[in-house]
Protein backbone atom coordinates (compact mmCIF):
# COMPACT_ATOMS: atom_id res chain seq x y z
CA UNK A 1 0.00 0.00 0.00
CA UNK A 2 1.45 3.31 -1.10
CA UNK A 3 2.11 6.06 1.46
CA UNK A 4 -0.37 8.95 1.55
CA UNK A 5 1.13 12.33 0.64
CA UNK A 6 1.79 14.83 3.43
CA UNK A 7 0.07 17.73 1.52
CA UNK A 8 -3.16 18.68 3.30
CA UNK A 9 -6.41 18.35 1.38
CA UNK A 10 -8.87 21.30 1.02
CA UNK A 11 -12.27 21.61 -0.56
CA UNK A 12 -12.96 24.21 -3.23
CA UNK A 13 -15.11 26.20 -0.81
CA UNK A 14 -12.33 26.18 1.78
CA UNK A 15 -9.83 27.49 -0.73
CA UNK A 16 -12.27 30.19 -1.96
CA UNK A 17 -13.04 31.21 1.63
CA UNK A 18 -9.33 31.37 2.50
CA UNK A 19 -8.61 33.53 -0.55
CA UNK A 20 -11.51 35.86 0.35
CA UNK A 21 -10.34 36.18 3.96
CA UNK A 22 -6.73 36.80 2.86
CA UNK A 23 -7.77 39.55 0.40
CA UNK A 24 -9.99 41.34 2.88
CA UNK A 25 -7.41 41.10 5.68
CA UNK A 26 -4.44 42.14 3.57
CA UNK A 27 -5.98 45.16 1.80
CA UNK A 28 -8.91 46.43 3.87
CA UNK A 29 -10.16 49.80 2.49
CA UNK A 30 -8.30 50.93 -0.60
CA UNK A 31 -8.42 53.80 -3.15
CA UNK A 32 -8.20 52.63 -6.76
CA UNK A 33 -7.75 54.93 -9.73
CA UNK A 34 -9.04 53.83 -13.12
CA UNK A 35 -11.41 54.41 -16.00
CA UNK A 36 -15.00 53.18 -15.78
CA UNK A 37 -15.96 50.58 -18.39
CA UNK A 38 -18.67 47.96 -18.98
CA UNK A 39 -21.13 49.92 -16.83
CA UNK A 40 -24.45 48.17 -16.20
CA UNK A 41 -27.20 49.20 -13.78
CA UNK A 42 -29.66 46.47 -12.78
CA UNK A 43 -33.31 46.90 -11.89
CA UNK A 44 -32.46 45.88 -8.35
CA UNK A 45 -30.56 49.15 -7.93
CA UNK A 46 -27.06 47.60 -7.89
CA UNK A 47 -24.47 48.96 -10.35
CA UNK A 48 -21.75 46.76 -11.88
CA UNK A 49 -18.77 47.98 -13.91
CA UNK A 50 -15.01 47.57 -14.36
CA UNK A 51 -12.11 49.84 -13.49
CA UNK A 52 -9.26 49.59 -15.95
CA UNK A 53 -5.96 51.16 -16.86
CA UNK A 54 -3.31 50.33 -19.45
CA UNK A 55 -2.35 47.01 -17.89
CA UNK A 56 -5.26 45.50 -15.94
CA UNK A 57 -8.94 45.50 -15.11
CA UNK A 58 -10.85 44.88 -11.88
CA UNK A 59 -14.52 44.26 -11.35
CA UNK A 60 -16.39 46.80 -9.20
CA UNK A 61 -19.80 46.90 -7.55
CA UNK A 62 -21.89 49.67 -6.01
CA UNK A 63 -24.64 48.26 -3.84
CA UNK A 64 -28.10 49.82 -3.98
CA UNK A 65 -27.92 51.23 -0.47
CA UNK A 66 -24.70 53.11 -1.29
CA UNK A 67 -25.56 54.30 -4.84
CA UNK A 68 -27.44 57.42 -3.65
CA UNK A 69 -24.48 58.75 -1.61
CA UNK A 70 -21.52 57.45 -3.58
CA UNK A 71 -20.54 60.98 -4.63
CA UNK A 72 -21.10 61.04 -8.38
CA UNK A 73 -22.98 59.19 -11.08
CA UNK A 74 -20.71 56.62 -12.76
CA UNK A 75 -20.39 56.90 -16.54
CA UNK A 76 -18.39 54.92 -19.07
CA UNK A 77 -15.08 56.52 -20.01
CA UNK A 78 -14.78 58.70 -16.89
CA UNK A 79 -11.56 58.40 -14.88
CA UNK A 80 -12.35 58.15 -11.18
CA UNK A 81 -10.84 57.32 -7.83
CA UNK A 82 -12.91 54.60 -6.17
CA UNK A 83 -12.78 54.06 -2.42
CA UNK A 84 -13.88 50.69 -1.06
CA UNK A 85 -12.68 47.25 0.00
CA UNK A 86 -11.24 44.30 -1.92
CA UNK A 87 -13.11 41.02 -1.71
CA UNK A 88 -13.78 37.98 -3.88
CA UNK A 89 -16.73 36.20 -5.43
CA UNK A 90 -16.10 32.48 -4.83
CA UNK A 91 -18.67 31.16 -7.30
CA UNK A 92 -16.66 32.68 -10.19
CA UNK A 93 -13.24 32.77 -8.59
CA UNK A 94 -13.11 36.55 -9.16
CA UNK A 95 -11.87 39.30 -6.96
CA UNK A 96 -13.75 42.60 -6.99
CA UNK A 97 -13.95 46.02 -5.43
CA UNK A 98 -16.98 46.94 -3.32
CA UNK A 99 -17.15 50.71 -3.81
CA UNK A 100 -18.23 53.11 -1.05
CA UNK A 101 -17.31 56.41 -2.73
CA UNK A 102 -16.39 57.74 -6.17
CA UNK A 103 -14.41 60.89 -6.98
CA UNK A 104 -13.16 62.35 -10.20
CA UNK A 105 -9.51 61.63 -10.77
CA UNK A 106 -8.27 65.24 -10.69
CA UNK A 107 -9.46 68.44 -12.32
CA UNK A 108 -8.70 67.17 -15.81
CA UNK A 109 -11.21 64.35 -15.56
CA UNK A 110 -13.87 66.67 -14.16
CA UNK A 111 -13.29 69.26 -16.88
CA UNK A 112 -13.42 66.59 -19.57
CA UNK A 113 -16.74 65.35 -18.21
CA UNK A 114 -18.09 68.90 -18.00
CA UNK A 115 -17.05 69.65 -21.58
CA UNK A 116 -18.62 66.43 -22.85
CA UNK A 117 -21.90 67.19 -21.06
CA UNK A 118 -21.76 70.79 -22.30
CA UNK A 119 -21.42 69.65 -25.91
CA UNK A 120 -24.28 67.20 -25.49
CA UNK A 121 -26.64 69.80 -24.01
CA UNK A 122 -25.63 72.42 -26.57
CA UNK A 123 -26.46 69.97 -29.37
CA UNK A 124 -29.93 69.61 -27.86
CA UNK A 125 -30.42 73.39 -28.06
CA UNK A 126 -30.64 74.01 -24.30
CA UNK A 127 -28.15 76.92 -24.54
CA UNK A 128 -29.92 78.66 -27.44
CA UNK A 129 -30.34 82.43 -26.87
CA UNK A 130 -33.96 82.39 -28.06
CA UNK A 131 -34.86 80.26 -25.03
CA UNK A 132 -33.92 83.08 -22.67
CA UNK A 133 -36.91 84.80 -21.04
CA UNK A 134 -37.28 88.37 -19.87
CA UNK A 135 -37.28 88.82 -16.10
CA UNK A 136 -40.39 90.40 -14.54
CA UNK A 137 -39.97 94.12 -13.81
CA UNK A 138 -41.40 94.03 -10.29
CA UNK A 139 -41.79 90.47 -8.93
CA UNK A 140 -44.14 89.96 -6.00
CA UNK A 141 -42.28 86.90 -4.68
CA UNK A 142 -38.65 85.87 -5.24
CA UNK A 143 -37.76 82.19 -4.85
CA UNK A 144 -34.23 81.48 -3.56
CA UNK A 145 -32.51 78.08 -3.80
CA UNK A 146 -29.40 78.03 -1.64
CA UNK A 147 -28.08 76.87 1.70
CA UNK A 148 -30.00 78.11 4.73
CA UNK A 149 -26.66 78.77 6.48
CA UNK A 150 -24.00 81.03 5.12
CA UNK A 151 -23.51 84.55 3.87
CA UNK A 152 -25.17 84.00 0.45
CA UNK A 153 -28.73 84.06 1.76
CA UNK A 154 -27.95 87.03 4.01
CA UNK A 155 -26.48 89.00 1.10
CA UNK A 156 -29.60 88.36 -1.02
CA UNK A 157 -31.96 89.35 1.80
CA UNK A 158 -30.00 92.51 2.58
CA UNK A 159 -29.85 93.59 -1.07
CA UNK A 160 -33.58 93.02 -1.63
CA UNK A 161 -34.52 94.86 1.58
CA UNK A 162 -32.33 97.79 0.57
CA UNK A 163 -33.55 98.05 -3.03
CA UNK A 164 -37.25 97.16 -2.78
CA UNK A 165 -38.60 95.10 0.15
CA UNK A 166 -40.18 91.99 -1.37
CA UNK A 167 -41.28 88.60 -0.09
CA UNK A 168 -38.60 85.88 -0.29
CA UNK A 169 -39.46 82.20 -0.46
CA UNK A 170 -36.45 80.03 0.50
CA UNK A 171 -35.99 76.40 -0.51
CA UNK A 172 -32.96 75.33 1.54
CA UNK A 173 -30.63 72.82 -0.13
CA UNK A 174 -27.03 71.65 0.36
CA UNK A 175 -24.85 73.29 -2.28
CA UNK A 176 -22.08 70.67 -2.30
CA UNK A 177 -21.41 67.11 -1.28
CA UNK A 178 -23.39 63.90 -1.61
CA UNK A 179 -26.97 64.36 -2.84
CA UNK A 180 -26.61 68.11 -3.39
CA UNK A 181 -27.32 67.96 -7.12
CA UNK A 182 -30.46 65.87 -6.67
CA UNK A 183 -31.85 68.22 -4.03
CA UNK A 184 -31.12 71.33 -6.13
CA UNK A 185 -32.92 69.75 -9.10
CA UNK A 186 -35.86 68.83 -6.85
CA UNK A 187 -36.03 72.42 -5.57
CA UNK A 188 -36.11 73.90 -9.09
CA UNK A 189 -38.78 71.44 -10.23
CA UNK A 190 -40.73 72.00 -7.02
CA UNK A 191 -40.93 75.75 -7.57
CA UNK A 192 -41.94 75.20 -11.21
CA UNK A 193 -44.76 72.86 -10.20
CA UNK A 194 -46.35 75.27 -7.72
CA UNK A 195 -49.83 76.28 -8.84
CA UNK A 196 -51.05 79.85 -9.03
CA UNK A 197 -53.17 80.71 -6.00
CA UNK A 198 -52.14 77.59 -4.06
CA UNK A 199 -51.32 77.27 -0.37
CA UNK A 200 -47.65 77.97 -1.16
CA UNK A 201 -47.29 81.14 -3.26
CA UNK A 202 -45.64 80.71 -6.66
CA UNK A 203 -42.52 82.90 -7.16
CA UNK A 204 -42.24 85.23 -10.14
CA UNK A 205 -38.45 84.72 -10.44
CA UNK A 206 -35.92 82.19 -9.07
CA UNK A 207 -32.36 82.72 -7.83
CA UNK A 208 -30.04 79.68 -7.61
CA UNK A 209 -26.97 80.79 -5.67
CA UNK A 210 -23.91 79.72 -3.69
CA UNK A 211 -20.59 81.26 -2.77
CA UNK A 212 -17.23 80.61 -4.37
CA UNK A 213 -15.29 77.37 -4.14
CA UNK A 214 -13.10 74.92 -5.97
CA UNK A 215 -14.16 73.00 -9.06
CA UNK A 216 -15.09 70.04 -6.87
CA UNK A 217 -17.24 72.27 -4.65
CA UNK A 218 -19.19 73.61 -7.66
CA UNK A 219 -19.72 70.23 -9.35
CA UNK A 220 -23.34 70.01 -8.14
CA UNK A 221 -24.18 72.88 -10.52
CA UNK A 222 -22.54 71.00 -13.40
CA UNK A 223 -24.76 67.96 -12.85
CA UNK A 224 -26.98 67.02 -15.78
CA UNK A 225 -30.10 66.71 -13.63
CA UNK A 226 -29.63 70.26 -12.28
CA UNK A 227 -28.98 71.70 -15.74
CA UNK A 228 -32.03 70.02 -17.25
CA UNK A 229 -34.23 71.13 -14.33
CA UNK A 230 -33.07 74.73 -14.85
CA UNK A 231 -33.76 74.48 -18.60
CA UNK A 232 -37.26 73.10 -17.95
CA UNK A 233 -38.14 75.69 -15.30
CA UNK A 234 -41.39 77.51 -16.01
CA UNK A 235 -40.22 80.44 -13.88
CA UNK A 236 -37.49 82.84 -15.09
CA UNK A 237 -34.24 81.79 -13.40
CA UNK A 238 -31.09 83.68 -12.39
CA UNK A 239 -27.92 81.70 -11.65
CA UNK A 240 -25.38 83.11 -9.21
CA UNK A 241 -22.89 80.33 -8.55
CA UNK A 242 -19.36 81.08 -7.34
CA UNK A 243 -17.43 84.24 -8.04
CA UNK A 244 -17.35 86.24 -11.23
CA UNK A 245 -14.65 84.03 -12.78
CA UNK A 246 -16.45 80.78 -11.97
CA UNK A 247 -18.65 79.31 -14.70
CA UNK A 248 -20.90 76.28 -14.34
CA UNK A 249 -23.27 74.61 -16.78
CA UNK A 250 -26.33 76.05 -15.04
CA UNK A 251 -25.12 79.49 -16.15
CA UNK A 252 -25.64 78.52 -19.79
CA UNK A 253 -29.30 77.46 -19.41
CA UNK A 254 -30.43 80.13 -16.95
CA UNK A 255 -32.27 83.18 -18.25
CA UNK A 256 -29.71 85.54 -16.64
CA UNK A 257 -26.28 84.90 -15.09
CA UNK A 258 -25.13 87.02 -12.17
CA UNK A 259 -21.45 87.20 -11.15
CA UNK A 260 -22.37 87.17 -7.44
CA UNK A 261 -25.46 86.48 -5.31
CA UNK A 262 -25.69 90.23 -4.56
CA UNK A 263 -25.75 90.99 -8.28
CA UNK A 264 -28.47 88.34 -8.71
CA UNK A 265 -30.65 90.15 -6.16
CA UNK A 266 -30.05 93.44 -7.97
CA UNK A 267 -31.14 91.81 -11.25
CA UNK A 268 -34.26 90.32 -9.68
CA UNK A 269 -35.66 93.52 -8.15
CA UNK A 270 -35.21 97.18 -9.17
CA UNK A 271 -34.20 99.90 -6.71
CA UNK A 272 -37.22 101.67 -5.27
CA UNK A 273 -35.51 105.05 -5.42
CA UNK A 274 -34.63 104.48 -9.06
CA UNK A 275 -38.25 103.55 -9.77
CA UNK A 276 -39.50 106.66 -7.98
CA UNK A 277 -37.05 108.85 -9.88
CA UNK A 278 -37.99 107.22 -13.18
CA UNK A 279 -41.67 107.57 -12.32
CA UNK A 280 -41.22 111.25 -11.47
CA UNK A 281 -39.35 111.82 -14.72
CA UNK A 282 -42.04 110.05 -16.74
CA UNK A 283 -44.77 112.00 -14.90
CA UNK A 284 -42.99 115.27 -15.70
CA UNK A 285 -42.64 114.27 -19.34
CA UNK A 286 -46.29 113.19 -19.43
CA UNK A 287 -47.42 116.50 -17.88
CA UNK A 288 -45.28 118.44 -20.34
CA UNK A 289 -46.66 116.46 -23.25
CA UNK A 290 -50.22 116.96 -22.02
CA UNK A 291 -49.61 120.72 -21.65
CA UNK A 292 -48.19 120.92 -25.17
CA UNK A 293 -51.12 118.96 -26.58
CA UNK A 294 -53.59 121.22 -24.75
CA UNK A 295 -51.80 124.37 -25.97
CA UNK A 296 -51.78 123.11 -29.56
CA UNK A 297 -55.46 122.21 -29.32
CA UNK A 298 -56.25 125.63 -27.87
CA UNK A 299 -54.32 127.32 -30.70
CA UNK A 300 -56.15 125.27 -33.33
CA UNK A 301 -59.47 126.13 -31.66
CA UNK A 302 -58.61 129.85 -31.70
CA UNK A 303 -57.66 129.66 -35.37
CA UNK A 304 -60.87 127.83 -36.20
CA UNK A 305 -62.88 130.35 -34.17
CA UNK A 306 -61.33 133.19 -36.17
CA UNK A 307 -62.54 131.61 -39.39
CA UNK A 308 -66.08 131.10 -38.14
CA UNK A 309 -68.76 133.78 -38.96
CA UNK A 310 -70.09 136.16 -36.30
CA UNK A 311 -73.10 134.28 -34.98
CA UNK A 312 -74.69 137.25 -33.12
CA UNK A 313 -74.44 139.36 -36.28
CA UNK A 314 -75.95 136.55 -38.36
CA UNK A 315 -78.81 136.19 -35.90
CA UNK A 316 -79.42 140.00 -35.86
CA UNK A 317 -79.55 140.15 -39.67
CA UNK A 318 -81.90 137.17 -39.77
CA UNK A 319 -84.15 138.76 -37.14
CA UNK A 320 -84.24 142.03 -39.14
CA UNK A 321 -85.17 140.14 -42.31
CA UNK A 322 -87.99 138.40 -40.47
CA UNK A 323 -89.38 141.74 -39.25
CA UNK A 324 -89.14 143.23 -42.76
CA UNK A 325 -90.90 140.20 -44.28
CA UNK A 326 -93.68 140.44 -41.69
CA UNK A 327 -94.27 144.11 -42.41
CA UNK A 328 -94.29 143.51 -46.16
CA UNK A 329 -96.67 140.60 -45.68
CA UNK A 330 -99.10 142.83 -43.71
CA UNK A 331 -99.15 145.31 -46.60
CA UNK A 332 -99.22 142.76 -49.38
CA UNK A 333 -102.80 141.46 -48.84
CA UNK A 334 -104.59 144.85 -49.15
CA UNK A 335 -102.49 145.71 -52.19
CA UNK A 336 -103.34 142.34 -53.75
CA UNK A 337 -107.04 142.83 -53.16
CA UNK A 338 -106.93 146.35 -54.59
CA UNK A 339 -105.13 145.11 -57.71
CA UNK A 340 -107.71 142.34 -58.22
CA UNK A 341 -110.61 144.72 -57.76
CA UNK A 342 -109.18 147.13 -60.35
CA UNK A 343 -108.79 144.27 -62.81
CA UNK A 344 -112.35 143.10 -62.29
CA UNK A 345 -113.63 146.66 -62.81
CA UNK A 346 -111.78 146.89 -66.15
CA UNK A 347 -113.23 143.54 -67.24
CA UNK A 348 -116.73 144.63 -66.17
CA UNK A 349 -116.43 147.74 -68.29
CA UNK A 350 -115.67 145.62 -71.35
CA UNK A 351 -118.59 143.21 -70.85
CA UNK A 352 -121.83 143.56 -73.01
CA UNK A 353 -125.12 144.02 -71.17
CA UNK A 354 -127.43 140.91 -71.23
CA UNK A 355 -130.32 142.90 -72.74
CA UNK A 356 -128.18 143.64 -75.77
CA UNK A 357 -127.20 139.97 -76.09
CA UNK A 358 -130.86 138.87 -75.88
CA UNK A 359 -131.85 141.45 -78.47
CA UNK A 360 -129.19 140.21 -80.89
CA UNK A 361 -130.13 136.54 -80.35
CA UNK A 362 -133.88 137.40 -80.91
CA UNK A 363 -133.15 139.06 -84.23
CA UNK A 364 -131.09 136.06 -85.36
CA UNK A 365 -133.85 133.64 -84.39
CA UNK A 366 -136.46 135.65 -86.31
CA UNK A 367 -134.30 135.50 -89.40
CA UNK A 368 -133.89 131.71 -89.11
CA UNK A 369 -137.65 131.18 -88.70
CA UNK A 370 -138.36 133.20 -91.76
CA UNK A 371 -135.91 131.20 -93.83
CA UNK A 372 -137.37 127.92 -92.48
CA UNK A 373 -140.89 128.92 -93.40
CA UNK A 374 -139.80 129.65 -96.92
CA UNK A 375 -137.93 126.30 -97.42
CA UNK A 376 -140.17 123.89 -95.36
CA UNK A 377 -142.52 122.66 -98.15
CA UNK A 378 -139.63 121.70 -100.35
CA UNK A 379 -138.06 119.75 -97.49
CA UNK A 380 -141.27 117.77 -96.83
CA UNK A 381 -141.54 116.74 -100.48
CA UNK A 382 -137.91 115.49 -100.57
CA UNK A 383 -138.41 113.48 -97.35
CA UNK A 384 -141.55 111.77 -98.69
CA UNK A 385 -139.73 110.69 -101.80
CA UNK A 386 -136.91 109.20 -99.74
CA UNK A 387 -139.37 107.24 -97.55
CA UNK A 388 -141.11 105.80 -100.57
CA UNK A 389 -137.81 104.50 -101.95
CA UNK A 390 -136.93 102.84 -98.64
CA UNK A 391 -140.37 101.16 -98.39
CA UNK A 392 -139.91 99.64 -101.82
CA UNK A 393 -136.54 98.13 -100.73
CA UNK A 394 -137.84 96.68 -97.37
CA UNK A 395 -139.30 93.04 -97.21
CA UNK A 396 -142.66 92.50 -95.59
CA UNK A 397 -142.36 91.35 -91.92
CA UNK A 398 -144.57 88.29 -92.47
CA UNK A 399 -142.28 87.01 -95.18
CA UNK A 400 -139.22 87.51 -92.98
CA UNK A 401 -140.91 85.57 -90.08
CA UNK A 402 -141.80 82.66 -92.35
CA UNK A 403 -138.19 82.37 -93.55
CA UNK A 404 -136.88 82.33 -89.98
CA UNK A 405 -139.41 79.66 -88.96
CA UNK A 406 -138.33 77.32 -91.75
CA UNK A 407 -134.66 77.63 -90.65
CA UNK A 408 -135.52 76.76 -87.05
CA UNK A 409 -137.47 73.64 -88.12
CA UNK A 410 -134.53 72.47 -90.24
CA UNK A 411 -132.07 72.90 -87.35
CA UNK A 412 -134.40 70.99 -84.96
CA UNK A 413 -134.56 68.06 -87.36
CA UNK A 414 -130.75 67.95 -87.69
CA UNK A 415 -130.30 68.11 -83.89
CA UNK A 416 -132.96 65.49 -82.99
CA UNK A 417 -131.53 62.71 -85.13
CA UNK A 418 -128.02 62.08 -83.40
CA UNK A 419 -128.92 63.26 -79.86
CA UNK A 420 -130.18 59.88 -78.40
CA UNK A 421 -127.10 58.04 -79.66
CA UNK A 422 -124.77 60.56 -78.16
CA UNK A 423 -126.60 60.41 -74.82
CA UNK A 424 -126.27 56.59 -74.77
CA UNK A 425 -122.48 56.75 -75.48
CA UNK A 426 -121.92 59.39 -72.78
CA UNK A 427 -123.93 57.31 -70.25
CA UNK A 428 -121.80 54.21 -70.97
CA UNK A 429 -118.55 56.17 -70.57
CA UNK A 430 -119.80 57.67 -67.28
CA UNK A 431 -120.69 54.25 -65.88
CA UNK A 432 -117.25 52.86 -66.89
CA UNK A 433 -115.41 55.73 -65.24
CA UNK A 434 -117.55 55.43 -62.08
CA UNK A 435 -116.67 51.71 -61.80
CA UNK A 436 -112.93 52.40 -62.19
CA UNK A 437 -113.06 55.27 -59.66
CA UNK A 438 -114.91 53.10 -57.13
CA UNK A 439 -112.29 50.32 -57.56
CA UNK A 440 -109.39 52.62 -56.63
CA UNK A 441 -111.15 54.62 -53.87
CA UNK A 442 -109.67 54.44 -50.34
CA UNK A 443 -113.00 53.05 -49.01
CA UNK A 444 -112.37 49.87 -51.01
CA UNK A 445 -108.82 49.74 -49.62
CA UNK A 446 -110.20 50.12 -46.07
CA UNK A 447 -112.67 47.30 -46.77
CA UNK A 448 -109.72 44.98 -47.54
CA UNK A 449 -108.36 45.41 -43.95
CA UNK A 450 -106.19 48.52 -44.27
CA UNK A 451 -106.54 51.67 -42.12
CA UNK A 452 -106.01 55.42 -42.76
CA UNK A 453 -103.99 57.36 -40.08
CA UNK A 454 -104.57 61.13 -39.82
CA UNK A 455 -103.20 63.76 -37.46
CA UNK A 456 -105.13 66.35 -35.45
CA UNK A 457 -105.47 68.57 -38.56
CA UNK A 458 -106.94 65.73 -40.63
CA UNK A 459 -103.85 65.33 -42.82
CA UNK A 460 -102.76 61.78 -43.70
CA UNK A 461 -99.69 60.45 -41.84
CA UNK A 462 -97.40 58.53 -44.18
CA UNK A 463 -94.26 57.87 -42.02
CA UNK A 464 -93.46 57.13 -38.37
CA UNK A 465 -90.66 59.75 -38.35
CA UNK A 466 -93.22 62.56 -38.77
CA UNK A 467 -95.09 61.53 -35.59
CA UNK A 468 -93.99 63.05 -32.27
CA UNK A 469 -94.34 60.99 -29.04
CA UNK A 470 -97.69 61.72 -27.39
CA UNK A 471 -99.32 63.12 -30.57
CA UNK A 472 -103.08 62.63 -30.97
CA UNK A 473 -103.97 60.53 -34.06
CA UNK A 474 -107.13 59.13 -35.67
CA UNK A 475 -107.35 55.69 -37.34
CA UNK A 476 -110.14 55.29 -39.86
CA UNK A 477 -111.43 51.79 -40.66
CA UNK A 478 -114.05 50.73 -43.16
CA UNK A 479 -116.83 50.96 -40.55
CA UNK A 480 -115.71 54.05 -38.52
CA UNK A 481 -112.91 55.98 -36.75
CA UNK A 482 -111.05 55.57 -33.42
CA UNK A 483 -108.73 58.06 -31.63
CA UNK A 484 -105.24 56.96 -30.44
CA UNK A 485 -102.15 58.52 -28.76
CA UNK A 486 -98.67 57.91 -30.26
CA UNK A 487 -96.15 56.11 -28.02
CA UNK A 488 -92.61 54.92 -28.94
CA UNK A 489 -92.09 51.18 -29.49
CA UNK A 490 -88.85 49.53 -28.25
CA UNK A 491 -86.62 48.62 -31.20
CA UNK A 492 -88.81 50.43 -33.71
CA UNK A 493 -87.23 52.37 -36.56
CA UNK A 494 -89.66 55.25 -35.98
CA UNK A 495 -89.54 57.93 -33.33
Amino acid sequence: MADLPNTPEFSVSEIAGAVKATLEASFGRVRVRGEIAELKAYSSGHVYFSLKDEGAKIRAIIWRGVAARVGLKPENGVEVIATGKITSYPERSEYQLIIERLEYAGAGAMLARIEALKAKLAAEGLFAPERKRVLPVLPRIIGVITSAQGAVLQDIKTTIARRFPTRILLWPVPVQGDGAAEKIAVAINGFSNLAEGGAVPRPDVLIVARGGGSLEDLMAFNDEAVVRAAAASTIPLISAVGHETDTTLIDYVSDRRAPTPTAAAEMAIPARLDLLADLAQKAARLNGAASRIAAEARLRADRAAGKLPDLPAILGAARQRVDDRAERLALALPNFLATRRSGYEKLAARLIHPREILGRRGADLTLVLHRLAVSWPHLLRDAQKALDGVAVRLTHPAERLAARRNGVVLLAQRLEAPLPGRLREASLRLENLAARLDAVSYEKVLARGFALVTNAKGAAVSSAESVSPGAALKIRFADGEVGVKAEPVQGSLGF
